[in-house]
């Protein structure tokens, strides 16, 4: 799909709501750096706005076409009362799925960060528009908490490629990896950060200041989280090894979303409708 045509059409139905409306993921790397987004495959588009909005987005959305998917009661509870999303909204002509974010991770999550500390550092996709795109280190802080929380990785080596570029991108402006390591930690996602950062160095050598690290996350981090993540990154190879991983990535993933009564009852319903993950091939899709 023309990602910048469709960012164009989102524009257009929401820019008058007078409510700041931020592109992320893969959308907003188009639109900030089309370098960034080079040879990328789009099935969605991800933004957000404040949760307040929510009523008012969705249903103006709604009156331009867009429409909620077919989920049963428990989902539908799932993503609203849980999720830091609705549930995916999809277009009834042109088919585009489009994510409503309020938040950029679960309200049960171990984690909370303020979505408002991102939208205050965002910038216009270009000159008078309504819609946003964050900053350089909000881009790559969302990019590595997204996949250090993801339960589910058929993507996550292109993930880890994004975290590289931004990197070569980015790194050399002066102050980012500080602006970057403060953010982060201002934000009750430190951890997470420094665990995708020193993933991606394992993966792909990228280059990460040692001192953005120590802000981050003074103490060395566990050993045996990489060896786990970088079979489970693999989804080519299918023996027991990666199958473990894949199950020990999802749930780690699914702790650090829930608290421990939440997370049972959720992984028992999962596992009685049979929708825990199999190692298998899966079409690429932006998230």
């Amino acid at each position: 799909m023309s990602v910048r045509w469709e960012v164009a059409e989102l524009e257009g139905v929401l820019g008058n709501l007078g409510v700041p409306v931020l592109l992320l993921k893969g959308a907003a790397y188009v639109m900030f750096d089309d370098a960034l987004a080079l040879g990328r495959m789009f099935g969605d588009i991800d933004i957000l706005v404040p949760r307040s909005a929510l009523g008012d987005v969705e249903s103006t959305l709604m009156q331009a076409g867009w429409f909620s998917a077919k989920l049963d009661a428990y989902d539908q509870r799932y993503y609203r009362q849980w999720m830091h999303e609705i549930p995916p909204m999809t277009h009834i002509k042109r088919g585009t799925v489009l994510d409503v974010h309020h938040t950029i991770l679960p309200l049960t999550s171990r984690h909370a960060p303020d979505p408002a500390r991102i939208v205050v550092r965002a910038r216009p996709v270009e000159a008078g528009a309504h819609l946003y795109v964050p900053a350089p280190e909000d881009l790559m802080i969302h990019s590595l908490v997204h996949l250090m929380h993801e339960g589910e990785l058929p993507n996550g080596l292109r993930d880890l490629h994004d975290v590289d570029e931004m990197a070569r991108r980015f790194g050399a402006e002066p102050g980012f990896w500080q602006r970057l390591a403060h953010h982060a930690a201002g934000n009750d996602l430190a951890l997470p950060v420094a665990y995708g950062l020193a993933l991606a160095a394992r993966v792909f050598g990228t280059q990460v200041p040692p001192q953005a690290l120590g802000v981050l996350h003074p103490q060395p981090l566990p050993g045996w989280l990489w060896p786990v993540y970088r079979r489970a990154l693999d989804a080519d190879r299918g023996g027991p090894l990666d199958a473990m991983s894949a199950l020990a990535v999802y749930v780690r993933a699914h702790a650090l979303r829930m608290p421990p009564g939440l997370l049972a009852r959720h992984l028992t319903i999962k596992a009685w409708r049979g929708l825990i993950p199999r190692r298998e091939s899966r079409p690429l899709r932006e998230v």
